[in-house]
Formats: structure tokens, sequence, C-alpha cells
């Protein structure tokens, strides 16, 4: 795969370069115009959206839509995505995108609309987007625009409805439906292989600016954790405002965060947390040696928490928090 980040000097080249690789899958609009599967309208927080034809030039602005979009068999016109990654996708992705011309958008308070525009959408989603009111009323002028679900906090849409969301505005909601079942068939397989996750309590943790994110259940690292029958621990559940998809706690009470498994998200898997905070190493994780450093792509799979990258989560790490528990 190759990616181009678009700057507004290159703006047009990056259109005609843009131009022939549309990732459409013509099979699957046939079949879904000739079922007709639309128009369909879609409910989102910022009211409702009508795509009137199955979307062929889509841009995902939501961190993990594009996951589920590749799943779905089209590759985004344009895409965004957390910054482990140079094309903004995970290892998990290098099939589906095969040889496909990437444009990553550019995105720090909010979007480039130019960069967006100039892709000529017939389709923007931010299912898995933060972007306000305003942000979507901007997006909305240049395409069909899919916020997250009313009710859901940005980033922290669960991963079945993000994927039902965007296989229903695609035309494919069986494709959607399916996608969902091998997923959390992999999970139920997963959980039967290693019984001795259940009814031990385990945290993510991410190390920042001297203080620690202990993730709750309703964001990705956290839905991993649980999914395998992981409980969060209380301290950190207990002190959800709302606000946030984790917990702050200060360098000196690392105590709150004690689990049988930690999880760490920091660069490598050569991450040292104790060394950072030698109170780890008094926690029950710290004690019994179940410490994990998840590798970059790691982390990245459960952070995405999308139809493609669990099952990648499911290969590469289960079976490291399995060994640190045995």
């Amino acid at each position: 795969m190759r990616v181009r980040s678009w700057k507004l000097g290159a703006l047009l080249l990056s259109v005609m370069l843009a131009a022939g690789c549309s990732g459409s899958d013509t099979d699957s609009s046939e079949e879904s115009e000739s079922s007709g599967a639309f128009p369909v309208t879609i409910e989102h927080a910022y009211g409702s959206t009508t795509v009137s034809a199955k979307p062929e030039r889509i841009v995902t602005l939501g961190v993990t839509d594009a996951d589920v979009v590749l799943a779905l068999g089209q590759v985004p016109v344009g895409n965004t995505g957390f910054a482990f990654y140079e094309t903004g996708l995970g290892p998990w992705t290098e099939e589906q995108v095969g040889d496909a011309d990437l444009t990553l958008i550019e995105s720090d308070s909010e979007p480039n609309f130019e960069q967006i525009a100039g892709l000529a959408p017939d389709l923007i989603l931010g299912v898995t987007a933060g972007f306000d009111v305003a942000t979507y009323t901007k997006l909305s002028e240049i395409a069909p625009t899919i916020a997250r679900p009313a009710g859901t906090a940005a980033y922290a849409v669960p991963r079945a409805q993000v994927t039902e969301t965007i296989a229903t505005a695609l035309g494919v909601p069986g494709e959607g439906d399916e996608l969902n079942t091998k997923t959390d068939q992999l999970i139920a397989d997963t959980v039967a292989k290693y019984p001795q996750f259940a009814d031990k309590t385990g945290v993510a943790i991410l190390s920042y600016s001297g203080v620690f994110a202990g993730f709750l259940p309703g964001d990705g690292r956290g839905q991993f954790l649980t999914s395998l029958g992981f409980q969060i621990p209380e301290e950190i559940t207990s002190r959800d405002t709302g606000d946030t998809f984790y917990v702050e706690v200060s360098a000196e009470n690392v105590n709150l965060l004690d689990a049988d498994v930690m999880l760490v998200l920091g660069p490598d898997e050569n991450f040292d947390i104790v060394a950072l905070n030698p109170a780890f190493a008094n926690t029950t994780a710290g004690r019994n040696g179940a410490i994990i450093a998840a590798s970059l792509d790691q982390r990245g799979a459960i952070t995405y928490n999308s139809v493609l990258s669990i099952p990648y989560a499911l290969d590469n790490l289960a079976p490291r928090i399995a060994d640190a528990l045995n």
C-alpha cells in the first residue's frame, strides 16, 4: 500500500492521483442496488443522514471507521487513524488494502475541509470520531456525513454498533451482522481456550505526562479485557465520571490500578513500567509477574477494537496474557 498525506500546495496533484482509486466493489454495489437497499437513513448524534445510493468514494474520519469499510470490501479514498501508523491503518488491513493508494486526512483540532472536498467523497463517516456539531455541519456541505450514534460518547462507540452502522450506510447490513457474529465467535472460542481468565481483574494502562490512565470498560482497550472475562478493578470503575474513556491516576496512587493482570500500553514490548514507577512492583500483577508490556501492534489492535483488529489481538496478545497468569 502507498500513503499520501496531502499538503494544500499539492492539492490538485493529489486529487488527480485519488481519482483513480475509488475502492468500489462492483458486485456488492450491484447486489445492494438491485436489492433495494437504498435510500437508507442513518440516525446519529446530530440528526439523521440519508444515503441515496451505494457510496463509491468514502472518506472515513472516525479513527477506526476505515477498518469496517475495508472489511466490507471497499478502500476509502481518504482516511484518518491513530498516530501509531503512517497510513493510519494497522497491519491487520494489509490484505484488504493491497496495493491501493491511501490518502491520510490531515486532522489536528479539526479535519482539513479543503483536503476532504478535493477527494470528492459521496459519503463521510465519523462514527468513531469526536467532532462537534459545527464540524458536522461543514462536512455535510461536502457530502452526506454520518456522526456517532446518539447517546454514545466520542471515541467510545461499541464495536458491534460501529460495524452495524457503517454496513447499513453501505447498503450491506447483512454483511455487517456476519462480521459481528464471526468476531463474537472468535472471542467466545478464546474465552473457552483460556478459562483461567474468568473471575480475574485486569486493567490496561497508559503512562503520560507523569500520570497513568486506567481505561474504562467503555473504551476499546477496556472492552478487550472484559470480553475475555476480566473485570476492570472497582477502584477504576467507581471513579468513572462519564466524561472520558479513562480514569487518571497520579504517580503516588498507582495502587488504585491494582489487578491480577496489568496490560501496559507503551512504545513497545520492552517498556518497563516498574522502572518508571517502582510502586508497580508491589501490585498484585507486579508480585505475580503479570505485568505485560504490549507491542505497538498489539496496543494498536485493542485500541482500534474493530472487526479486523480484534482477531489480530486475540492471536497475538491473548496467549501472552495466558502465559503471564500461568
